[in-house]
């Protein structure tokens, strides 16, 4: 595969080597396993409020498409996939690919998978209704230019999502040092807090790549729920949504 924007060959080798412990909850990804219901009904409810589509009915978002970048194991592709969106999840490492669609057969959900970049998607000409960037940005080498990939990937009157964590002392404190090396949540390594991209940056390059900002959301854990919310603190995990300039 030739170096694209969004592919760090390093970063892709570090999670194909956990790519058995996609669809364990008590394994390396148990911590997604913990943050994926938010993310789902953030994703659904916004989606349905832009395309006035009723949740109520199943499936409400049939007809239309969702490109869920850098994948994984399939966490989000599937249960959109049921939701009724046409659904193609890539992903840079074959072994993701490989574990997220033999698990697809097997669950018999409908969605497709692609080893593959966004690039390789642009330069095919493919666009989405629903393009997803969940906590990937952080692992890209070149920020800007992977922004500038996923916004001509998005339809007119479509949707971007892009979930990351702030670069500030408390994501040190809360998402590096105690996530990985004191509460053991994530492998060691796992993320580098100098990559941590702040909102207003990402703001930035968004409106650049000719994109309107729609929502700026904080999610936040709370450890005597032991679940995750929605909140105004963005200083550790929050999402961008944008939509292609002309959008309603």
């Amino acid at each position: 595969m030739s170096a694209a924007s969004s592919i760090d060959e390093s970063e892709v080798a570090k999670f194909a080597r956990l790519a058995d412990e996609w669809w364990n909850p008590r394994g390396s990804f148990a911590p997604l396993h913990r943050f994926n219901p938010i993310r789902l009904r953030f994703i659904r409810d916004i989606a349905a409020e832009h395309f006035g589509r009723d949740t109520r009915e199943l499936p409400p978002f049939q007809g239309l498409s969702l490109l869920d970048l850098g994948c994984g194991g399939g966490l989000l592709s599937e249960p959109l996939s049921r939701l009724g969106f046409d659904v193609l999840g890539v992903d840079a490492a074959e072994r993701n690919v490989e574990i997220a669609s033999a698990h697809a057969a097997r669950a018999v959900a409908p969605v497709s998978y692609r080893c593959a970049t966004a690039e390789m998607l642009r330069e095919e000409g493919l666009t989405f209704d629903v393009v997803l960037a969940m906590e990937i940005i952080e692992h890209v080498p070149d920020i800007p230019g992977f922004v500038i990939e996923c916004a001509r990937l998005v339809r007119p009157d479509g949707l971007l999502f892009i979930a990351t964590i702030n670069r500030t002392l408390k994501s040190l404190a809360l998402a590096k040092l105690a996530a990985e090396y004191v509460l053991r949540w994530l492998p060691p390594g796992t993320h580098d807090w100098n990559r941590f991209i702040p909102p207003d940056r990402l703001r930035g390059l968004l409106k650049d790549a000719g994109l309107n900002i729609l929502r700026l959301q904080g999610m936040v854990f709370s450890p005597l729920a032991w679940d995750w919310r929605l909140s105004r603190d963005t200083d550790v995990n929050y999402v961008i949504v944008a939509g292609q300039e002309g959008n309603r």
